[in-house]
């Protein structure tokens, strides 16, 4: 399989995403091709793609104002494709838009600066706001998950998704306060949480830092769908095409080496979010590095968020996808049981 030369990331005005140089030269895209960007966000790398080739760059995020933005940036860039919806459904929305087969995929996880940044969004206790935390504009919000949840479950979610060591704690104590009075905005959560484990006690970090992850992870199945995006770019991508994924929380990048380690033909390791499969199959992907890639020091000291950032690559064989279960959602119960009873 031939290698493509590596892109250098134009310049760029304002803020840049995290890993763009690293992005560039993995992803490698070139004239002609179809690119898919599943989580267009601010779209940084949207850009950087489209200056660094003349190629077609569909543009997926289910954000309503990432959508706006992406549909005044195409004004500027007639190769983008703004599409509205998830990127777990990236297969199905590239085939509607005329492209069954891309050359790349990027997908950058996780919550975009933006809508930490906006406190009408509810994401971030920095800025008090609704307690909402959806990435679209549909579905239970993270109120409904802290005022409605069992306990034992809203335990399980903080335990789970947060990696929350006082989970029964803060789960006990945020069933103890509802009742007497709703959570509506993310400062009466955070104040709650921060008494719950019994103040900072010299953390650097707030104490609902993790709490906060672990809802809005759940409110928006970001594992789920990362996973069900993982099988999609599978089965849209080319023989020689490029699966390019930055993650920044430590089980979403379990969850994607475990997945590339069994479509490498490595040592299949398995996960309740993605199960052995019986039988081996052929390698569907091989690897472009061996490891995850990590941020320079000088990237981390301008850009924080950049610290945890590990980038993870690969390019699609000629073989055929593996057929996979449905995700699980790590046992977690369903969002719609809450959109059931609302």
């Amino acid at each position: 399989m031939s290698a493509r030369a590596p892109v250098r990331p134009p310049a760029q005005p304002g803020h840049l995403p995290v890993m763009l140089a690293e992005v560039l030269q993995t992803l490698a895209p070139a004239d002609g091709d179809v690119i898919v960007d599943g989580t267009f966000g601010g779209g940084g790398y949207a850009q950087a793609i489209l200056k660094a080739a003349k190629c077609t760059l569909i543009g997926i995020d289910r954000d309503l104002d990432a959508m706006t933005r992406a549909e005044t940036l195409a004004a500027a860039y007639p190769g983008l494709v703004p599409l509205l919806g998830r990127f777990g459904d990236m297969d199905v929305l590239a085939a509607q838009a005329g492209h069954p087969f891309v050359d790349g995929v990027v997908l950058d996880i996780g919550v975009s600066s933006f809508q930490i940044d906006e406190a009408a969004r509810g994401f971030s206790f920095m800025k008090d706001g609704p307690l909402d935390m959806r990435m679209g504009a549909v579905g239970p919000s993270a109120a409904d998950v802290v005022n409605r949840m069992a306990e034992r479950d809203l335990a399980n979610v903080i335990f789970r998704l947060g990696e929350e060591r006082n989970a029964r704690r803060i789960a006990r104590t945020i069933v103890e306060r509802r009742a007497a009075q709703p959570f509506e905005t993310t400062a009466d959560l955070a104040a709650l949480v921060e008494v719950a484990v019994g103040g900072r006690r010299g953390a650097r970090t707030h104490p609902a830092t993790q709490t906060f992850q672990a809802i809005r992870m759940y409110v928006n199945d970001e594992l789920g769908e990362l996973a069900r995006g993982l099988r999609a770019a599978e089965q849209i991508l080319k023989p020689g095409g490029r699966l390019v994924v930055v993650t920044f929380h430590s089980l979403e990048d379990r969850l994607v080496k475990q997945w590339l380690r069994e479509r490498t033909g490595g040592v299949p390791a398995g996960s309740r979010h993605l199960p052995l499969m019986s039988k081996p199959a052929p390698p569907s992907f091989e690897q472009i590095t061996n490891k995850a890639l990590q941020p320079s020091e000088k990237e981390v000291e301008t850009n924080p968020r950049a610290r945890s950032a590990r980038l993870r690559a690969v390019i699609r064989t000629d073989a055929a996808a593996f057929a996979s279960p449905a995700d699980d959602g790590m046992d977690l119960p369903p969002i719609t049981e809450l959109e059931a009873s609302s």
